[in-house]
């Protein structure tokens, strides 16, 4: 049950990714990412607003929200606030440094990785 409104939050999550990006760069054009931005930075808000909901006042039926909500949802909208969420949980539990290799690595070795792809999908 769990995959399947993990497949349903994340397909509707994707598709308000699309609408909420394209309406961003429609009103403030494209020579800025503005909207992957936009799409972060709500999807982090909705992801800690979520989280402290579910898992405070909803902690009976916390899995299958948590499954659809976080997990699907705003995993097809965003995965930037998973890393925001489990950074932060690192941060609040006094791991530190755990916490800013997270950031750290996450970023650093994100980007690498997208650049070694770009340069291996122009040699293709």
């Amino acid at each position: 049950m769990d995959t399947l409104l993990i497949f349903f939050g994340a397909g509707l999550g994707g598709v308000l990714r699309y609408w909420i990006a394209n309406a961003t760069y429609f009103f403030l054009g494209r020579q800025f990412p503005y909207g992957t931005l936009v799409v972060n930075v709500s999807g982090c808000l909705l992801m800690g607003l979520l989280f402290a909901i579910i898992s405070e006042r909803f902690d009976t039926i916390a899995p299958q929200l948590r499954s659809f909500l976080l997990i699907g949802f705003l995993g097809g909208y965003t995965t930037f606030s998973t890393l925001s969420i489990e950074t932060l949980n690192l941060f609040e539990s006094g791991a530190w440094v755990s916490a800013g290799l997270n950031v750290v690595m996450n970023v650093g070795l994100c980007l690498l990785a997208v650049w070694f792809g770009v340069i291996g999908g122009r040699q293709v």
